[in-house]
């Protein structure tokens, strides 16, 4: 027993490293379409452009971990320390949100790289913020969060209501057309909320898996909508990300807050 929590202890060090250095975070489940009853790992990946590390299931980090279906939400059960991060089965038809929310977590970046970084996800905001306060070399000191969501078409409900569930996340972001029956090709609206409230100005961005250096992106409105077309069929990972100025009691300079949402866009 004790060699085991060893190893799960030493699995959860190594897993976890990397989300300090990476930017993107998704959710991706083995199945996007499953059929009724079929066992779906969930699995948790941080990295870029979809190409991710596994990040176990952390009991301090787990603020929320469901899956939101007509009937309401449960739980999505796993072992904590291991990876995949859990297991689902759906018992009907239809379009399902699998939902990620995390506890804050600290990190540090030199001057450098938080610029890089700042530049990568659409927030020349705070470097400006920065110059103005004569912190440009220094070093970043940041909490940050996960909202993620993954939508999930069960036993050939493709077409069913459900698509454009608001959950409640601080970041958020929602389609507004159902990505399982827009056509390769087709614009996908969606909305960004930051506590349930549009977020405007933020880069929203969007790539498949097979071709991630091929992105969409576009700035939310004044209403937080963007539109994004969708040019091929494929697993999508829709991202952005909003920061702020952190509480003073966290220590921190900045807190960000990480949204994304994965589907599977079917071919014609």
């Amino acid at each position: 027993m004790m060699l085991r929590r060893l190893r799960q202890a030493t699995l959860l060090a190594l897993l976890a490293a990397p989300a300090l250095r990476a930017h993107d975070f998704w959710i991706e489940p083995s199945a996007f379409r499953p059929a009724i009853a079929q066992r779906v790992a969930v699995r948790l990946r941080v990295g870029q452009e979809f190409k991710g590390d596994p990040v176990p299931r952390d009991p301090k980090l787990l603020r929320r971990f469901g899956l939101v279906g007509p009937g309401g939400e449960t739980a999505v059960p796993g072992v904590p320390n291991t990876e995949p991060a859990g297991f689902l089965s759906i018992p009907a038809p239809g379009l399902y949100t699998i939902v990620y929310a995390s506890n804050p977590e600290p990190v540090q970046l030199d001057a450098r790289k938080f610029d890089d970084y700042l530049s990568q996800e659409g927030l020349e905001r705070i470097r400006d913020l920065r110059a103005q306060a004569g912190q440009s070399d220094a070093p970043d000191r940041e909490i940050f969060s996960r909202c993620a969501k993954a939508l999930v078409a069960a036993g050939g409900g493709e077409a069913a209501a459900g698509w454009n569930r608001a959950l409640g996340l601080r970041l958020e972001l929602v389609p507004e057309a159902n990505p399982y029956t827009l056509p390769a090709g087709g614009v996908l609206p969606a909305r960004l909320l930051y506590e349930g409230r549009p977020l405007a100005g933020a880069l929203v961005t969007a790539f498949t898996k097979d071709h991630p250096e091929q992105k969409v992106s576009a700035r939310s409105d004044a209403k937080g909508r963007v539109a994004l077309k969708l040019d091929r069929p494929g697993v999508w990972l829709v991202k952005a990300v909003h920061m702020i100025p952190a509480p003073k009691e966290s220590g921190a300079d900045w807190e960000s807050f990480w949204a994304s949402v994965t589907f599977e866009m079917p071919g014609k």
